[in-house]
């Protein structure tokens, strides 16, 4: 048994003790009580956790970094008013941090077909920034007739059974650009039983969980069970791997949402202004082995998992973009070949992972089984992209919405190979498409993963230094 597995063990004996946030110092160093087990191979998979760090740190982060603030990708149009398909609740969270804000009519240039609009707390001193939005919700008007016809086919083919989200009504009139520089995510103050309400919902009825199965910490369930998670862990590794694939990858984007929170929290909030920062108790309470029972390592672990299969759609969907014809159209020829290139350039780095999630391990066997258990993969991760839609929060549910937009399109990439292989070099293809909302959430999702691996390493330091 290695000296970190028994060092974790005598902390979670402590902590079952009575360690707490509130009482005597906990025991270890900080900094090894959050990351002593995130280290090494992967379940499932072939790489670790340090060739990842490596990789992004150093190499993908900063260029993605770059590509997400380019008008293309920085605006993402999207729903906020849809009502809750699963429970009735029309209540929106009333913090302050929460909201999202329209541009006011007289700040949207006439003479277009749809009114479209950019969501901010500071949208109303940016008129020229909400006209910037416009001009590029109504891309139409300076298309080709090849690409009209080709776009007009992207969106035929939106609900095709090749999607693993529910894709909004772009057309809709409830449909307006946001600007995600403007609207970063960060914590909000959105907590408590409504938060847990849909996290509850997606752990506990989408995750091929049966209900005598109890989660670990689960605010909502009746007991917190006294096995420390054994028998929820006994029967997660007797599944098959892709619902245990499932589990992990849901798993892993609520513990970058978390992560996010804990790095972008609202430190001060005076008459002189506002300070964002991270909060290190606010990670600990989310991933320290003590405070969480063990849970914090498996949670970042999953985080690792998740970035490995967004990685991988990464490398796989480059003959996509690489066709001379496709184009990132918002109207300004130049920056939009050079952001292009950008992207290019991130995807060529991306295959050159050495280390690679397989995804051939994925619906194998028999192939009657394999399509079976595919599309109930599938509609339990689109059933989750409904659950969004339920979110109280304006800007969490605006996060949500593209995060699981975004690993959807992931996974639809991922199961299309074949079709992405056949592509035809130019004009639209009719076997496979990304339309812009699956590409704009596709790379800011990968972004956030991204981002998370990243923030990772700064908690280390800091934890290092309390």
């Amino acid at each position: 048994m290695g000296r970190c597995h028994l060092r974790r063990l005598l902390l979670l004996l402590l902590g079952l003790l009575g360690a707490a946030a509130a009482g005597p110092p906990l025991p270890g160093s900080a900094e090894q009580r959050c990351f002593c087990q995130v280290t090494g191979y992967l379940d499932d998979c072939t790489c670790d956790v340090e060739t990842i760090d490596t990789f992004n740190n150093n190499k993908l982060f900063p260029r993605l970094n770059k590509l997400l603030e380019s008008d293309y990708f920085r605006h993402y149009k999207v729903n906020l008013k849809k009502p809750c398909p699963f429970w009735n609740d029309s209540s929106h969270c009333g913090i302050r941090d929460c909201a999202v804000k329209p541009c006011a009519p007289n700040e949207v240039p006439g003479g277009t077909e749809s009114a479209s609009f950019k969501y901010s707390e500071e949208a109303s001193k940016h008129a020229g920034e909400c006209e910037e939005a416009k001009r590029l919700g109504a891309v139409n008007e300076s298309l080709s007739e090849e690409t009209q016809r080709a776009m007009l086919q992207w969106t035929q083919h939106e609900d095709s059974s090749d999607n693993f989200c529910e894709a909004d009504d772009v057309q809709s009139p409830d449909a307006e650009y946001v600007d995600l520089l403007l609207n970063p995510e960060r914590y909000t103050g959105y907590k408590g039983p409504e938060a847990w309400k849909i996290w509850n919902s997606i752990y506990e009825e989408n995750c091929f969980k049966p209900r005598t199965i109890e989660r670990p910490l689960n605010p909502l369930a009746s007991g917190r069970g006294d096995d420390d998670g054994n028998s929820f862990y006994s029967w997660l590794e007797g599944l098959c791997v892709e619902k245990r694939a499932f589990y992990k990858l849901i798993s892993g984007l609520h513990a970058s949402i978390n992560i996010h929170l804990s790095a972008r929290y609202l430190l001060q909030d005076t008459w002189l202004g506002t300070t964002w920062g991270h909060n290190i108790t606010e990670f600990q309470h989310r991933f320290d082995e003590v405070l969480t029972q063990g849970e914090g390592s498996k949670r970042l672990k999953n985080l690792y998992f998740l970035y490995l299969i967004e990685l991988r759609a990464m490398s796989k969907v480059l003959p996509f973009f690489e066709r001379p014809g496709f184009q990132l159209f918002t109207g300004n020829k130049n920056r939009d070949t050079e952001t292009k290139n950008q992207l290019l350039e991130i995807l060529h780095l991306t295959k050159s992972f050495p280390l690679h999630f397989d995804e051939n391990s994925f619906f194998a066997g028999n192939k009657k089984e394999a399509a079976k258990l595919k599309e109930e993969f599938r509609l339990h991760f689109r059933n989750i992209s409904r659950i969004m839609d339920c979110v109280g929060c304006l800007k969490c549910r605006l996060w949500g919405k593209l995060q699981t937009q975004g690993l959807g399109t992931a996974l639809k990439i991922l199961f299309s190979q074949k079709l992405i292989e056949n592509m035809p070099e130019s004009g639209p293809s009719s076997g496979f498409q990304l339309t812009r909302q699956e590409i704009v959430s596709f790379f800011n999702a990968f972004g956030r993963i991204s981002t998370s691996i990243r923030e990772l390493e700064n908690f280390k330091n800091l934890l290092r230094n309390m």
